[in-house]
């Protein structure tokens, strides 16, 4: 009897196994299979919130249950839910890749560390993270980043190389009405104008390899958050502010200020098991721009938003109406779009949501909303590093959007969103190539060389289809999936350009060995993208550059893998790998990205 048990416990431990194996398995065959990454961008895009715990809040006017006070202070006393963000830093792998890949699990670990690695292409990174609690309950800390890489030597004649760096610092006080958060943020961007394309086929053009084709972009941010523990009125008050300049003298400030005001849980009497949610979103926000070079563009814009709407909710159901009044106030110095700029003009936009949930795996959904956004030479940048110091901004207004989806929770195992949608907007926002500035190559500056980009809008509608997948096999391995179509009809331009038709990517993330091994994997993917290009044309005396507007950018697939192994709960060894499918495509027009990267390296926590 006992040899039976023993084997029958064999059996177990040998399924168990052969399962991991499969799972190990499927999640790298998936990736492998798909290869299909998310568009690489060269420069670090790092969203870090600079603090190690945060409390979770979501602002919606749908039932959600609210931190209160200390049990001294309440009758209903609930505690925070504390959520852990892991001590793996969210570096991007590559200044000329761009996607972090490196796995973030909810696991144990220490609030402070340090991280340093290096790698192929002259890559160096370091990271690091320092916090402490004094006797007040008030913690403070610092953030740190620095990342450079030597370029593409071998692909360009010219300077490549880029860098980023990032010093932060952070203060958060749990009070008896609220918690208050404050942090300020100095970045630096460092990178050159490499992408010369035009003039490979006319010799006649010598561009000396020694050319200064130099961009530094320095930004700092200050922000405050200060969030009531109950939503009686007064829901929370956040703060804004960045400060921009660049390498030619360009020079942009922006502030915001955005109030919730809300009532929350009120009971309808006479219909059975309904509750209210009301509230009052109030956004002020002011923008001022100004340009050093070519034309000289300047803009002063001033916004003021104000989101009322009250929603009705009985379990998971819910139907949600509101209104966005916004009166803009702006001025800009590029003639064509003053017109459409008039002082104190007035906007409505519709928003209203309803959702059906018959049960938990299968959450029916449809909507409309609309708004203002106004396009800072910052936000830009995040999109496109290598425009132009010069830029006509012009707010995007989106008339409305409507939108009907499904989504749900299968078991636990499998949580899905797919929706689609179509929009009407106005001054759509997309990036154009830019031609030959000046004519005179020996007085060209470094964005003369028909290698930079300007912020055009056209009018016109977008067609869209997204969705996402997560799927939880084992307790350790997370899986998931997304995927965006858009299609734009506009009024003036035959494409969009720069913006690819279809989007995607396939990630999971798995942490075995008692949580000593963490594993990733991200694949993301676009297809092809129109632009404009230029060639030069030497007649003498004549020089011209005669424009291509359907020129294709080649869509991409690219791999990324991670690795970490902590040897002690001090210290730990990690390996990055990305474009491991050594793929030679561009971001934009020009712009060739690293091929296959490894960079490793070590991390202290204490």
């Amino acid at each position: 009897m006992g040899d039976l048990k023993r084997e029958k416990l064999n059996r177990i431990k040998m399924i168990n196994f052969k399962y991991r194996i499969f799972s190990s398995a499927l999640l790298v065959f998936s990736t492998a299979v798909f290869s299909q990454i998310k568009e690489e961008k060269l420069i670090l895009d790092r969203k870090r919130e600079p603090e190690v715990k945060k409390i979770e809040k979501k602002k919606t006017s749908i039932e959600k249950e609210k931190n209160y006070p200390p049990e001294a202070k309440s009758q209903n006393p609930v505690t925070y839910d504390i959520t852990n963000v892991p001590a793996v830093s969210d570096f991007k792998t590559s200044a000329i890749q761009g996607e972090d890949i490196s796995p973030k699990f909810d696991a144990d670990y220490q609030n402070n560390y340090f991280q340093i690695g290096m790698g192929n292409y002259g890559k160096i990174l370091a990271d690091g993270n320092i916090s402490t609690t004094l006797e007040n309950k008030m913690e403070v800390g610092a953030d740190l980043h620095f990342l450079s890489t030597s370029g593409l030597k071998r692909d360009y004649d010219w300077d490549s190389r880029q860098s980023s760096a990032n010093l932060g610092a952070f203060l958060n006080s749990y009070g008896e009405q609220g918690k208050l958060s404050i942090n300020a943020d100095f970045g630096q961007k460092n990178y050159n104008y490499y992408g010369i394309y035009a003039f490979s086929d006319v010799p006649e053009v010598n561009i000396d390899s020694n050319v200064d084709l130099q961009q530094k972009v320095n930004q700092f941010k200050i922000n405050g958050h200060y969030d009531f523990y109950s939503n009686e009125i007064l829901n929370d008050i956040r703060l804004k502010s960045s400060m921009l300049s660049d390498h030619f003298g360009a020079k942009e400030s922006q502030a915001e200020i955005l109030v919730n005001l809300s009532k929350h849980g009120v009971d309808i009497e006479k219909l059975n098991g309904v509750r209210l949610n009301g509230d009052l979103g109030i956004n002020l926000e002011m923008l001022k721009s100004d340009f050093s070079i070519l034309d000289k563009n300047t803009s002063n814009f001033f916004n003021a938003t104000f989101s009322p709407k009250v929603t009705f909710f009985k379990g998971k159901s819910y139907v949600m109406f509101g209104s966005d009044f916004s009166l803009l106030n702006g001025t800009n110095s590029n003639q064509i779009i003053t017109e459409d700029l008039k002082s104190n003009k007035f906007y409505w936009f519709p928003k209203a949501e309803i959702q059906f949930a018959a049960t938990d795996e299968f959450k029916f959904y449809a909507g409309i909303d609309g708004g203002l956004k106004l396009n800072s030479y910052a936000n830009l940048l995040e999109q496109n590093p290598y425009l132009v110091a010069d830029q006509a901004l012009v707010p995007t207004e989106t008339k409305y959007h409507g939108y009907v989806g499904l989504r749900g929770d299968i078991d636990q195992n499998i949580k899905y969103d797919f929706s689609a949608g179509f929009a009407k907007i106005n001054n759509v926002m997309f990036f154009q190539g830019n031609n030959f500035y000046d004519h005179s190559l020996a007085l060209n500056p470094a964005y003369g060389y028909a290698n930079t980009f300007s912020a055009v809008y056209d009018h016109g509608t977008v067609s869209e289809v997204k969705g996402s997948v997560q799927y939880f096999p084992l307790a350790n391995l997370v899986m998931d999936a997304e995927l965006n179509f858009s299609k734009y009809k506009l009024d003036h331009y035959e494409h969009i350009l720069n913006k690819p038709l279809v989007k995607g990517s396939l990630g999971g993330k798995y942490i075995l060995l008692d949580k000593k091994l963490s594993l990733g994997a991200k694949a993301i993917f676009a297809s092809d993208m129109t632009t404009n290009a230029y060639s030069a044309v030497t007649t003498s005396p004549v020089f011209e550059m005669p424009e291509n507007s359907n020129e294709k950018v080649g869509g991409f697939a690219d791999l990324n893998l991670s690795a970490e192994y902590r040897i002690h709960k001090n210290f730990s060894i990690f390996a990055l790998g990305n474009n491991l499918l050594n793929a030679k495509y561009q971001t934009f027009r020009g712009y060739k990205v690293l091929g296959a990267q490894i960079l490793a390296g070590v991390k202290i926590t204490f």
